[in-house]
Formats: C-alpha cells, sequence, structure tokens
C-alpha cells in the first residue's frame, strides 16, 4: 500500500567538479560503491507494506537509475520526465501511476540525494505519518534544527493531531541567519526537509483544486504515456505545456490539510561540499579525507581524491575535490560560489562543466580515460546480453582491444569472437556493433583516432533501445 517515491530531478552543480548537470550528485560513487541514490533505494526497501518502488527522472539520467536499481536488486518503475517541471508535476506522474496500481495507495516521496543517519528513527516515523496520511492528511517531515541555519527553508508546526503529528501553521523560505537565530530560538519551527506522505488520490485532488493547470497536463501526458520493458515515458508534446512549479509552493502552501511530523535525526541535504564535511568522520586535526590523500600541518579542511594522489602543506579550512579532468581547490566557506566556475565553464563551453568521465549507456558505461591532438582513449564495458547500436563514423577509425570477458564484434558483412587480450581495428565510415554474448561483463579498451572524437560522429543503423 505504500508506494516510496524517489526523486531524482536534481541537477547537481554545486557539487562540482565530482557531480554535473549529466552525472548529478545522487549517482555519484562518494565512496566504496555507494551512491546517494542507492542509499535512498535501500533505505526505502525496509520499510513495511512496501510495494512498488517508483523512481522519477528526467531522460539523460535514466540508465544511471537502472544501473543503480539493478545493483540493488530492487524492482521499480522508472518514469521518465522529457523535461524538468519542478516537483509538484512530477509527484502527480508518480501518483497517478501509483493509483494505476491501488487506488487506496499512499505515497512516500523522498528526494535522492539526502543524507540519513538515523534510519531506524525515520522508518519508525513513517509508520507515524501513515496513520495521519491515512486520514487525509499531506504529512511533511519537519527535521529538529541542531543549530541555526540560512540554507534550510522551515515549517512552524501549530496544534497537535493525533499520532505524534502536528497542523502546520505557516513555511517560511530560507531566512537570512538573523531571523534563523530567532526560529531556532523559538523551538516551534523546524526544516523543510522535502519529504512527504499522502494518499495518491488526496494529493491529486489537492494539486487539482489549487493548480489546476499542473494537474490538467500531468494528467494529460500520463494518459498518453509510452511504456517499455525499462521506462514509462509521457508525452513530450503535452508536458512541456504544464507549469513548473514545486509541491510546497502548488500545494502545500495553501492546502489547509497539512501536517507535519518532527524528526529528530542526523539529516542533511547534503547541498554543498561545506555539508559534506559536517557529515563527514573527522580526524585527530579535524579533517574529512576520502581517497588517496597525505596531509601535513593541514586542519579543517575537506580533501577528496577519486584516484590521483593528492598532498597538502600547511593548509586550513579548505575544500580540495579531484576527478580525472577536473581539480577545485577552495576556502571551504566559498564552496557555495562554485556555481560561478560553473557558469563560466558554459561560458566558454567547456565539456567540464556538464559532462563526467564515466558516462552510463543502456547496455553499460564508458569512461574517458585519456584525451589529445587526434586520439582518445576509453575503457567500454558491456553487460552481459547487451550490444551496442549497428553504427558508422564519419571522422573516427576505431582499436578495441578485450581486456575482459568475451566481445561478438561485427565489421561489414563479418562477425568474429574475440577474448581476453586480442584485439580488432574498426576502420573509419565502416558498419560495426559490439556485444556482450557471455554471462560476465565485458570489458575493452577503446582507442579512437581521427579528426573528429564527438559523441555525435554516430550514425545509428540500427538500435535495440531505439536512440536517434
Amino acid at each position: 500500500m505504500i508506494f516510496p517515491v524517489i526523486l531524482c530531478g536534481g541537477s547537481g552543480t554545486r557539487l562540482w567538479p565530482l557531480s554535473r548537470s549529466g552525472y548529478p550528485k545522487q549517482f555519484v560513487n562518494f565512496e566504496e560503491g555507494h551512491s546517494l541514490f542507492k542509499d535512498t533505494v535501500l533505505r526505502v526497501s525496509k520499510i513495511n507494506e512496501l510495494t512498488s518502488v517508483i523512481v522519477i527522472c528526467n531522460e539523460k539520467h535514466r540508465f544511471y537509475a537502472k544501473a543503480d536499481l539493478c545493483e540493488c536488486g530492487v524492482p521499480a518503475k522508472i518514469i521518465v520526465e522529457p523535461v524538468a517541471k519542478n516537483t509538484a508535476p512530477a509527484i502527480a506522474l508518480t501518483a497517478f501511476a501509483a493509483l494505476d496500481s491501488n487506488p487506496e495507495a499512499i505515497l512516500l516521496v523522498v528526494p535522492s540525494d539526502h543524507s540519513i543517519i538515523d534510519e531506524e528513527k525515520f522508518i519508525h516515523s513513517i509508520s507515524l505519518a501513515k496513520k495521519i496520511a491515512t486520514d487525509g492528511f499531506l504529512v511533511t517531515f519537519g527535521i529538529k534544527p541542531r543549530y541555526p541555519s540560512s540554507g534550510f527553508g522551515y515549517i512552524e508546526a501549530s496544534e497537535p493531531i493525533l499520532n505524534g503529528g502536528y497542523k502546520i501553521a505557516r513555511f517560511i523560505e530560507k531566512p537570512s541567519l538573523e531571523t534563523a537565530k530567532k526560529l531556532f530560538a523559538s523551538n516551534s519551527f523546524l526544516w523543510n526537509s522535502g519529504m512527504f506522505m499522502f494518499k495518491a488520490s488526496r494529493y491529486l485532488e489537492e494539486l487539482k483544486k489549487f493548480s489546476p493547470e499542473v494537474y490538467k497536463y500531468a494528467k494529460e501526458a500520463w494518459n498518453k504515456k509510452e511504456v517499455s520493458a525499462d521506462f514509462i515515458k509521457v508525452s513530450s508534446d503535452i508536458f512541456e505545456l504544464c507549469p513548473s512549479n514545486s509541491i510546497d509552493y502548488a500545494v502545500m502552501e495553501k492546502t489547509k490539510l497539512g501536517a507535519v511530523i518532527p524528526l529528530d535525526i542526523n539529516w542533511n541535504d547534503l547541498g554543498s561540499w561545506t555539508a559534506f564535511y559536517e557529515v563527514g568522520k573527522k580526524d585527530r586535526d579535524n579533517n574529512v579525507v576520502k581517497g588517496d590523500v597525505i596531509l601535513t600541518d593541514t586542519h579543517n579542511s575537506y580533501i577528496h581524491s577519486t584516484g590521483r594522489l593528492i598532498s597538502t602543506i600547511g593548509l586550513d579550512n579548505v575544500a580540495v575535490i579531484e576527478t580525472k579532468d577536473s581539480v577545485l581547490v577552495s576556502s571551504l566557506s566559498r564552496v557555495q560560489d562554485v556555481k560561478k566556475t560553473v557558469d563560466e565553464l558554459n561560458k566558454k563551453g567547456r565539456p567540464e562543466a556538464s559532462l563526467h568521465p564515466l558516462v552510463y549507456r543502456p547496455w553499460g558505461s564508458y569512461e574517458g580515460l585519456a584525451r589529445g591532438d587526434r586520439f582518445q582513449v576509453k575503457r567500454i564495458i558491456v553487460q552481459p546480453g547487451e550490444q551496442l547500436s549497428l553504427q558508422l563514423h564519419f571522422h573516427r577509425a576505431e582499436h578495441w582491444i578485450v581486456v575482459q570477458g568475451t566481445a561478438e564484434v561485427q565489421i561489414g558483412e563479418k562477425t568474429e569472437l574475440l577474448t581476453e587480450n586480442q584485439s580488432i581495428f574498426i576502420p573509419l565510415g565502416t558498419v560495426h556493433r559490439l556485444k556482450n554474448p557471455g554471462k560476465l561483463p565485458l570489458t575493452l579498451i577503446e582507442v579512437q583516432s581521427g579528426s573528429y572524437l564527438g559523441e555525435d560522429d554516430i550514425v545509428r543503423l540500427q538500435d535495440d533501445y531505439q536512440r536517434n
């Protein structure tokens, strides 16, 4: 009866360079194979009365969601938004999906990129929220503030209702620090977590009442959806007409049925590198360290390596984040200004603004290893039974070396099998295809050479995944 809904619409640019618009923070592997999205999926899978998990994400992130769900072993419906329209329309689509399965469906709506340390307390609060939602309330979860913060919105609780909840008096936008101090001192305000629980039918009723245009276009887009084995795609033409609005503005600030459950848990929306520093485990010099790092006389800092060695000397209150193609060095108190870096990269048309070295595709993934004048090297992983499109390139030739597994390679009219340490050359302009016929992932190194190496130099002649 409970349908967990995981919202995956964030762009993730505040955590550049690890997170980018093409590879947002919820899917980033921060350490030991964990992503925030995976943690969220595994967290909601512990809920009693769990039915189907519903994930909603945009077009370019759908394969990241699919890959993480497969690794978690949690079945889910993946709804693909053709364009981002904020949370109110997104949740409406998930409500229609849940009602198609159960007319009494209750939605538990959670962002995909938050940190919750006290999972048992959170799971217990869901059982309380379910009772309130069953009575027809639209429930949100308010976090008891641990300190005055101007980075979160606030909820004022009013009169108590059954099962530990309170009616909502009002919502407050992110306040100034002075105002935040007053709200913190009053003990009647909670941080707005962006998590909700309500009957799918009740949410749609209130949405139709207060934001009829959002309801109308979301419903019409859902009615003209396309369903495949992996994804549910709503009508692009119709959904683009839908107003963009958040659930707070569209419904929660207007309804008389709003309720809040206070949560006294260690929660963070991880919206900046400062937040990662706050929740991270500190060493004796008050540093948080991830990856291959050597520190000398360094204090109160966040240092994150994804592969290369980082060595620091004589630093204090800094953030250093390394990826294969970019390094960010900032005062820890100024990391919010990373958006200025991303804006500058976008102005210059630099790919580092949006593209990450690791890219997921429906058949697997590829990762950029090296790039220079007229050449590029990638590591390609093809999952068992999957195959790339039948394709050709006008501007580059390719050389494939099998590292692990078995490759079935079609070049023109000829097909052959390659195993470990074998290689093959694909001349420029030649029709070709790569398939993994085995039961284990296929890993190969691809060396591209030519006058142009962009991803748009792909002419697909046939594709299992209906891509252009």
